[in-house]
């Protein structure tokens, strides 16, 4: 309890929010390392699961590949990368960005997936009949009726590359991170919850932008009356 105070008392300490290695600069380059991550997922993960959503082919294939890259172990592939990669592009932004992205692909690429699964079959086929053409079908059809479940997809990618991102700072990155990394090695554990705290309340906060989106994103139902 103790150190849940303290870790308060350090997160309202205005002289904590200051400077290159204060909370609300730490925060941005969280936020920087996480957008950097799913900026790049999107360009590998948009197009294949729009792909393999529209076309339904090799679906199964996909998320089994997507499901076993959920188990990797953030930290043990962020070192492995740190360690293996060549010595030109070891720099620490670059493992860390891989280790991300390959987390991050999972939820992104299977809730696309999801979205196009969601639609009724019934609509698609009404389409076709009706002279739609496939880009049509994909635009007009499948991606509006599809978007909640796909922005779902969308919002675990970003809490969860968020929530992971917090490991970037072993190799020596910024990011809230910082707080527990270097709270552990000078055991100052008011110092590592109170960076657990700040990246549960980023990742919330983050969460319920996502979440209105999400519900922004429902088709709107006309009323006929």
């Amino acid at each position: 309890m103790q150190y849940l105070l303290e870790a308060f008392h350090y997160l309202f300490d205005p002289t904590h929010w200051r400077g290159s290695s204060g909370l609300a600069a730490r925060a941005a380059e969280h936020l920087g390392y996480t957008a950097l991550a799913v900026a790049v997922t999107a360009l590998i993960a948009v197009p294949v699961g729009v792909w393999v959503g529209h076309t339904r082919r090799g679906a199964s294939a996909v998320l089994s590949v997507a499901g076993a890259l959920r188990a990797l172990p953030a930290l043990g592939m962020i070192t492995f990368l740190a360690v293996a990669l060549p010595m030109g592009v070891r720099v620490p932004l670059v493992p860390a960005t891989i280790a991300l992205v390959l987390l991050a692909a999972a939820p992104l690429v299977t809730g696309i997936v999801a979205g196009f699964e969601s639609v009724d079959p019934e609509v698609i086929h009404s389409a076709r009949a009706a002279g739609y053409s496939e880009r049509q079908i994909l635009t007009r059809v499948e991606l509006p009726l599809g978007a909640p479940v796909m922005v779902g997809g969308l919002r675990s990618c970003v809490v969860q590359v968020l929530a992971t991102a917090t490991v970037v700072a072993y190799i020596g990155l910024g990011g809230l991170g910082r707080l527990l990394i270097d709270g552990l090695a000078v055991q100052d554990y008011s110092r590592m919850v109170a960076g657990a705290l700040a990246v549960t309340a980023l990742a919330l906060v983050v969460d319920l932008c996502l979440a209105a989106l999400q519900r922004w994103a429902r088709p709107k139902v006309h009323s006929t009356d």
